[in-house]
């Protein structure tokens, strides 16, 4: 078996050259005179709506596009006249009952915006009638003579203003008001749109009246249920989001107790932290001294001694998995857990116990991982974010921590279920179970997020009828399923690689991704919904290790401008071609808005790796990834971007898949590989300014030699820093850190 090798080197950074020209048409398309009628008619209705209301100082106005709209197909010609139109967008999500996915994004602007662009479309239909009887397709609309004849003064609108209205007008289908369905029967964690008005003034103004305990942040608020009929009732557009704050917890009762526990385990040393948000610890049990354990739930809660099973399960499988599953020992030893308590068996709050997540982190700054098997029976929202989701994207954004979450359950008998919150944590690790045929469990519950995002990440074993899981509970060992019981296990490879193989947490999460992907590549959406990116290798070597015929190396980085990017990758070469098939996996931690809705990720790290292709820096990318090359012209469909590259998400896997008959590559004049991490930002400019990212990258022969020693030592001759994964250095390393230096 050959080391994982660490390289660290230099990443140049360049700014963007590509600069937006004149507004064109896209291909096949017309826009006519009537379309822009109904539109003009939508905008005067929004403006007699908006005029005639009081709440607000401006108007919330819902653009209906006809497809998933990039960026760059946002409208910039309507609502744009105080500001850019993107720098007013305060939610996004995607059509309700429609065939295909379709995006709203809601706007709030000043009346003058709407007025302005009343009159801006009423010019643009006059120009469309005299000079293009009614209507242009992209031929004609693209031909810049056309454009060049017109009298533009004389018709009291600039050129570059009309062109914008007539190619936002090939995307919108309408404006109106906007939709959304919310369930009014029980108290719900309500976030409103941003109109930047204070939220307890704003609901003031309808008899709402909310105390400083139940504000979460500027824009979200918990209100019980006759607060939150009077706002739907009064307000409903004010509304962005609505989710219910008691949630029963997904079913985890697939157990059977059967002896009192007889092991025991000697006392804790220098073994790293992992942290646990659970329900309650019960102290008695045969591991307590490997548990720091602190009840966080308020002394007026009943507690009874159910509360302990789940939360005392789960942390004996950090502390001691392997002894009390022998068949399933991954190599990584005992771990120390600081429990937290925070909610009981029956049911949790979302609203409190985001609260108490901000402060256990606030307060617990050496704890890297963090384990939080709690999830919710009902099913993710398509359209947004769970607030406990969110806030811990937020957490790990401004952080150095990662969490790892369970993927939910539900009852075996139960038809396809979608995972619920906040197993749709976007930053997080979240853990889907198998059994040990590596197939999905039948209480599995399936991504995707957002109708785009890849959730869950992985899969991992987590206890079925075939093979329980063994756990210790309050009153003994027990067998036991659910992902509840699949997530520790990740938790305990995620601390071993963090904190005693002292890797990023970017690229601990990289190598992680990509020891469940192997060499199948099976990225596809039904396979990701219920395993992930696949099954995790149960030893913790099978990670840091690759084989003979594998070259397999990491490299993190900071994103500071829109190309960061190395082109002195010295692949060996042989026979005048590169024999390998190659792939690699990326992870990063942007900046998240959960007010965007389905457009949440703020930044996007677009990754390219292959061969140099000219000196101009052109690679020739493993996977023919072309979203962002600057030499050429690749237009491509949003929605296919999503789906082919994962564009906004937060992981980028790309692969070569393994063929018999697969040829060894072309070799060109440098024989240099190159690495380059485009960034592209939805909102503000500086969202993915010093964003890290980690990347771990896998060539493997064709033929079997194994071609190691020749790529560590040019590596060295190119500038390279090149260190060995090595796992007894390491620990030997992390020992000698951990231990008490005594002065006399």
């Amino acid at each position: 078996m050959n080391d994982v090798l660490q390289l660290k080197g230099r990443f140049e950074q360049k700014a963007s050259a590509n600069r937006p020209g004149a507004p064109t048409l896209a291909a096949n398309q017309r826009v006519s005179v009537s379309h822009l009628e109904s539109l003009k008619k939508d905008l005067l209705e929004m403006e007699r709506f908006w005029e005639n209301q009081v709440l607000l100082s401006g108007a919330l106005i819902s653009v209906y596009y006809n497809k998933v709209a990039a960026k760059s197909n946002r409208i910039s010609g309507f609502l744009s006249k105080v500001k850019k139109a993107n720098d007013t967008i305060v939610g996004a999500k995607f059509r309700e009952n429609s065939e295909k996915h379709k995006h709203v994004i809601t706007h709030f602007v000043t009346l003058q915006s709407v007025e302005h662009s009343i009159q801006s479309i009423t010019r643009t239909i006059q120009i469309l009638n005299d000079e293009f009887d009614g209507q242009v397709d992209t031929e004609t609309f693209n031909n810049k003579e056309n454009i060049a004849k017109i009298d533009f003064d004389f018709y009291g609108i600039n050129k570059t203003l009309f062109q914008q209205i007539i190619v936002d007008a090939s995307y919108v289908e309408k404006f109106d008001l906007g939709e959304g369905k919310f369930n009014t029967e029980k108290e719900a964690i309500v976030t409103l749109y941003d109109t930047n008005t204070d939220v307890k003034e704003l609901l003031r103004k309808l008899g709402i009246r909310v105390s400083a305990d139940r504000i979460l942040d500027e824009l979200t608020v918990l209100l019980d249920e006759d607060y939150l009929k009077i706002l739907l009732r009064e307000a409903p557009y004010l509304v962005a989001m609505a989710v219910e704050d008691f949630a029963q917890f997904s079913p985890t009762d697939f157990h059977e107790k059967f002896r009192e526990s007889s092991f025991r385990i000697s006392e804790p040393t220098n073994e790293p932290i992992i942290g646990v948000i659970d329900t309650l610890f019960d102290e008695h049990v045969y591991f307590s001294e490997w548990v720091e354990y602190r009840d966080m739930l308020d002394e007026n809660i009943e507690k009874t001694a159910n509360d302990m099973f789940h939360g005392t399960a789960v942390s004996s499988i950090i502390v001691d998995g392997p002894r009390l599953n022998p068949d399933l020992d991954d190599g990584c030893g005992n771990f120390k857990v600081r429990h937290f308590g925070v909610a009981t068996a029956k049911a949790f709050s979302s609203f409190s116990i985001i609260k108490i997540i901000r402060e256990i982190i606030s307060q617990n700054r050496d704890i890297h991982v963090w384990n939080l098997s709690l999830g919710s029976n009902d099913e993710v929202n398509q359209n947004f974010i769970s607030a406990e989701g969110a806030i811990l994207d937020q957490i790990q954004f401004e952080n150095d921590v990662i969490f790892v979450i369970a993927g939910t359950n539900k009852a075996s008998t139960e038809p396809a279920k979608k995972i619920g919150a906040p197993a749709d944590s976007l930053n997080s690790v979240v853990v889907n179970s198998v059994g040990i045929n590596n197939q999905p469990a039948l209480y599995t519950r399936e991504g995707i997020v957002l109708e785009f995002f890849a959730k869950p990440d992985v899969s991992y074993y987590g206890g079925t009828p075939e093979k329980w899981m063994k756990v210790c509970e309050p009153l003994g060992e027990a067998n036991v399923s659910g992902t509840s019981y699949a997530a520790p296990w990740i938790s305990r490879k995620l601390s071993y690689l963090i904190d005693v193989m002292d890797l990023p947490r970017e690229v601990a999460k990289a190598m992680l991704i990509d020891s469940a992907v192997g060499w199948e590549n099976k990225t596809d959406w039904e396979s990701i919904k219920l395993k992930g990116y696949g099954v995790v290798p149960q030893k913790i070597d099978d990670i840091l290790k690759s084989k003979n015929d594998e070259i397999k190396f990491v490299i993190s980085g900071v994103s500071e401008q829109y190309n960061t990017y190395n082109y002195r990758f010295p692949v060996p070469v042989a026979d005048g071609k590169y024999p390998y098939i190659a792939k690699a996996t990326m992870c990063y931690f942007p900046k998240t808005s959960r007010n965007q809705g389905v457009d949440y990720t703020n930044t996007e790290l677009d990754l390219y790796f292959g061969r140099v292709k000219n000196d101009k820096g052109d690679i020739i990318t493993i996977n023919d990834n072309q979203q962002s090359m600057e030499s050429e012209d690749h237009p491509m469909n949003e929605e296919e971007a999503r789906k082919l590259f994962r564009k906004w998400d937060n992981v980028k896997h790309i692969g070569e898949v393994i063929r018999p008959k697969a040829r060894a590559k072309k070799v060109y004049e440098n024989k240099l590989w190159g690495m380059s991490i485009k960034t592209k930002e939805r909102l503000q400019p500086r969202d993915g300014e010093g964003i890290r990212f980690g990347v771990v990258v896998t060539l493997r022969e064709m033929n079997g030699v194994n071609r190691i020693e020749d790529f560590i030592q040019q590596c060295s001759l190119r500038g390279w820093l090149v260190n060995r994964l090595n796992v007894e250095q390491r620990i030997d390393v992390y020992q000698t850190a951990e231990e008490t230096v005594e002065f006399e």
